[in-house]
């Protein structure tokens, strides 16, 4: 066989065996039958790539859902592009398109919205663009494949793809022996249709999905009936949905850290590890924060209990992901019992992460990585016991199983959030945070205001989907709920009294403890609720910084604080999501000591924007928007295309579309009104 046929049928194979890891498995029966054939009307193409050279001419690569529920697709190479919701009808296309680094592009499809990174059964529509030449010609050619990975989403009936010689023909979803790999002109449309055939070739469409008992029991029946009243339930879109990945969360979880507050309580931390059995314990910190009496005493503690310590004191503030592997590089072959972090939200997060890979050391760094960027996957398994001791008032990490860091590669702000993640014990000492500068006060107190607010304003735990099929897969960030909401409000009280004494009187001891406290109920909020659009735009804010330093921090580097990044846009967020729930936005506004007595609910948008803006100022030495970080409206699509990934907060954002065009126009307009308040 010539190399030109060897290589696209290889690079399939590699492709199909790429992340999310995957197995190959044709077996059981189906209901589904897919064909891909060359189509010269297939309705209005929209490529959701960069278009290829305007001298090739090249087809597309097209999914038509003919069923009458959705499915959902990623097209991934060597990343992968949002996940796209095909409702009855509805077409996907993107123009083939070469891909180097895994050698083509896998079109998955599965009918669990989240099915991508759980191991749900997924169909693999797969194909290679490659070029040859032949007598000085050059010739396009796709080789392209049909595969299943995890069983088959559609269970069923016999599958077929065309066109290809001999037909790729799996005859009661058995695959043949051989290679399955076929080749058609570069120039072809292919088609992948899904539906549904009988034995007979009659064309079945259910209106509900292929995995329900019905499809292989006889005497299962639905009794189905078109009342008045359901068709009215169907109109006010509060039936019961017909698809298990579209049904709604019934269910809401409570998960913090142990917290230990008040003034002194790190002289405790010594004999906590020994109540916990630990021998061999791991310090983190940062190169400042080891020279202050919280390291100190935290030392002296496990010195008094013979405890043998070691110390990691190379936290980068604001981390990366190439400190963070230092620092997992570091822990590793000192195999600890247990973690131990002093410092800030930087230090809590890197002794997370330090933690989660010293229990799996084989496991690849984007393994549990937020999807998209990374593949999500769940931490099956308890970590081992970590002390967090907070020296700044802010990002409430103690209490929450979230760690945030710049993946450089792609220019965003991404993290890993799990309740395994979550420290053991969080000792809040507001002793700890008295040698905090003025400025660190604010940056740090303006991430739990935003903390607070995005988690009070979040969708509903019970208006989120997927419900996930097992409990381990139930995200931390969950939506607002009754719990949370009690912490979420109270902390968004106490900043708003309490941050801007903190800021200004250094010697405000009260101020400085209940910003403290706020931060820690904040976490307990935002940790089960979560946020969203102030904290998903925050991450290319602060990863694409154009050179901005913040006066108050001693860093090396440029640096846009977390919570300057948060706060910055948060005007504009909270007049955008104002609309969803008018009355939880008054209340809001009401924290900030607006009269909202005689305020129509149609204005709690622009009231409580206001309130924000003039907060912002009053607290003083803010920037007034992105352009005081050195940002300029040709930067705006950069910080839209960072945004799109982070799905893991922007799927809480209430008024935010679900369709990718819309969504990118809605995160650019936010954006624009952003440069400046």
């Amino acid at each position: 066989m010539h190399l030109s046929t060897i290589l696209p049928l290889l690079s399939l194979t590699t492709l199909a065996l790429s992340t999310p890891k995957i197995h190959n498995n044709h077996h059981g029966p189906r209901d589904i039958a897919f064909s891909a054939y060359p189509s010269s009307s297939s309705g209005p193409l929209r490529p959701l790539s960069t278009p290829p050279p305007a001298h090739r001419n090249l087809g597309h690569a097209i999914v038509h859902n003919n069923c009458k529920f959705p499915v959902y697709l990623w097209s991934v190479a060597s990343t992968v592009l949002p996940e796209r919701t095909l409702l009855p009808n509805d077409k996907y296309t993107e123009v083939f398109r070469e891909n180097p680094d895994t050698g083509g592009i896998a079109i998955k499809i599965s009918t669990n919205r989240d099915g991508l990174y759980t191991s749900a059964p997924q169909m693999i529509f797969a194909y290679n663009l490659s070029s040859t030449k032949e007598r000085g010609l050059r010739q396009d050619k796709v080789w392209y494949d049909l595969s299943d990975v995890f069983g088959d989403p559609l269970v069923g009936h016999p599958v077929s793809l065309t066109p290809s010689e001999p037909l790729i023909s799996w005859k009661n979803g058995v695959p043949p022996a051989g290679s399955q790999v076929r080749a058609v002109d570069a120039s072809t449309d292919l088609v992948l249709s899904l539906y549904i055939v009988k034995e007979s070739g009659y064309v079945l469409q259910y209106t509900h999905p292929p995995n329900c008992p019905c499809h292989k029991n006889p005497n299962h029946h639905h009794n189905h009936q078109q009342t008045p009243s359901l068709l009215n339930h169907v109109k006010r879109r509060m039936s019961t949905p017909v698809d298990p990945s579209r049904e709604k969360e019934y269910a809401f979880e409570m998960a913090a850290s142990s917290i230990r507050f008040g003034p002194g309580a790190t002289k405790e931390v010594g004999m906590d590890f020994t109540n916990l059995g630990a021998k061999r314990v791991c310090i983190v910190t940062d190169s400042n924060v080891a020279k202050l009496n919280a390291m100190k005493q935290a030392v002296e503690g496990l010195t008094r209990e013979g405890i043998e310590f070691t110390i990691f004191d190379k936290v980068r503030t604001e981390p990366k992901d190439s400190s963070i592997k230092e620092a997992i590089a570091f822990a590793k072959p000192y195999k600890p019992d247990a973690f131990l972090a002093v410092g800030g939200g930087s230090v809590i997060d890197t002794a997370k992460l330090m933690n989660l890979y010293t229990v799996f050391p084989e496991a690849d760094f984007l393994d549990f990585v937020n999807a998209p960027l990374g593949k999500g996957l769940p931490v099956d398994r308890p970590l081992l016991p970590l002390v967090a001791v907070p020296t700044t008032a802010g990002t409430g990490s103690e209490t929450t199983g979230t760690a945030i860091f710049d993946l450089v590669s792609k220019k965003a702000k991404t993290g890993i959030a799990h309740r395994n993640l979550k420290p053991t014990l969080g000792i809040c000492d507001p002793l700890n945070t008295r040698t905090m500068p003025s400025a660190v006060h604010a940056a740090s107190g303006l991430d739990v205001l935003c903390h607070s607010l995005e988690s009070w304003t979040a969708i509903p735990y019970n208006e989120r989907t997927p419900r996930p099929t097992n409990p381990i897969n139930r995200p931390a960030y969950q939506g607002a709920n009754p719990i949370s909401d009690i912490f979420s409000l109270a902390a968004l009280r106490a900043t708003v009294k309490y941050l801007p004494r903190a800021v200004r009187d250094p010697n405000d001891h009260e101020a400085q403890s209940e910003m403290l406290l706020a931060a820690t109920l904040a976490g307990v909020g935002f940790g089960n609720a979560g946020v969203h659009l102030c904290h998903g735009m925050s991450y290319p804010i602060s990863s694409q910084n154009p050179g901005y330093k913040h006066a108050g921090y001693e860093v090396d580097h440029p640096i846009i604080p977390h919570g300057v990044s948060v706060a910055v846009t948060a005007p504009a967020v909270f007049r955008f999501t104002a609309a969803s729930n008018p009355d939880r936005h008054l209340a809001a506004a009401e924290a900030f000591g607006v009269d909202i007595s005689n305020v129509k609910r149609e204005s709690a948008g622009e009231v409580l924007g206001a309130a924000i803006a003039e907060f912002l100022v009053t607290l003083g030495d803010q920037p007034r928007g992105l352009k005081d970080l050195g940002f300029k409206a040709a930067d705006l699509e950069g910080l839209v295309e960072g945004t799109i990934p982070q799905q893991r907060v922007l799927m809480l954002a209430p008024s935010l579309s679900k369709e990718l065009e819309a969504e990118r126009g809605e995160l650019r307009s936010l954006l624009e009104q952003s440069l400046d308040y």
